[in-house]
């Protein structure tokens, strides 16, 4: 039995909210000179193909509009916690302490 059109829909908007919330992250990777801008084009490109497709064979209904709200939610969210990352700790000399 093959899968319906709405329950593929649905999945199809839960993969564009997760290129959004890449989009996002990739936006402040760009900002700060660690990844190709080329790569945030990328998850765009990823993003807008796959928000489209939600919405092309009906007309635009209240699914469109909440999958629609939620990737731009998950774009700011990506951004968020990409500009608030925590540098790593140096934690050499607590697991492996000074012989001296």
């Amino acid at each position: 039995m093959p899968a319906s059109f709405e329950f593929l829909r649905g999945v199809l908007g839960v993969i564009g909210i997760g290129c959004a919330f890449m989009a996002g992250r990739s936006m402040i990777a760009v900002r700060r000179g660690w990844i190709k801008l080329s790569r945030f084009y990328g998850w765009l490109l990823r993003t807008a193909v796959c928000l489209f497709a939600v919405g092309i064979r009906h007309v635009v209904d209240i699914e469109d509009i909440v999958i629609w709200a939620v990737a731009v939610a998950a774009f700011g969210a990506g951004a968020w916690n990409m500009s608030r990352s925590k540098a790593e700790e140096d934690l050499t000399h607590t697991i492996f302490p000074d012989q001296s």
